[in-house]
């Protein structure tokens, strides 16, 4: 690993939140090859006036762990949803919908309370409505997701306390 390298991520990234803010945009992905098998994966998020940044080093690259360590003095990176200990995650990947037809009444809102195993969502895949229980009792802290919109396997779908 050179710390020319670690340098040119750095200004990478901090160009890419700089684009962001200017353009008035809320999300960014790239994807830098550097070679066969090494790369950097950038995600830069605008939320609520926050730019977060989140770096994911292809299996053998060996400089991108060093531009997410540098990463906090480009832009604040905000808590990840999916380690909280009440995250509820995607068991799979689909379009999520937060209530059974359009117009219905969601299955959970913010401040709700829910038990056991009762449905909080539905995740479409393959023409298939997959039903999504409640892994525990308790209230709905936070809505991850928007109707319609596609989820990847294990990403946080709601925070249930």
């Amino acid at each position: 690993m050179s710390k020319q390298n670690t340098d040119t991520d750095v200004a990478f990234i901090s160009a890419l939140a700089e684009l962001l803010n200017k353009n008035d945009l809320t999300e960014l992905s790239v994807k830098r090859e550097y070679g066969v098998g090494d790369s950097l994966d950038v995600r830069v998020v605008k939320q609520s006036n926050v730019v977060t940044v989140a770096a994911a080093p292809a299996p053998v690259a060996h400089h991108a762990s060093a531009a997410v360590a540098a990463a906090p003095a480009v832009a604040a990176i905000s808590e990840d949803p999916a380690q909280h200990p009440g995250a509820v995650t995607s068991p799979m990947v689909g379009t999520v919908y937060l209530a059974a037809e359009p117009g219905a009444t969601p299955f959970a809102t913010i401040g709700a309370q829910v038990v056991e195993g009762q449905t909080v969502l539905i995740i479409e895949a393959m023409k298939t409505m997959n039903h999504i229980p409640a892994p525990r009792a308790g209230t709905v802290k936070r809505i991850l997701v928007e109707d319609g919109h596609p989820v990847e396997y294990g990403a946080p779908l709601m925070i249930i306390e």
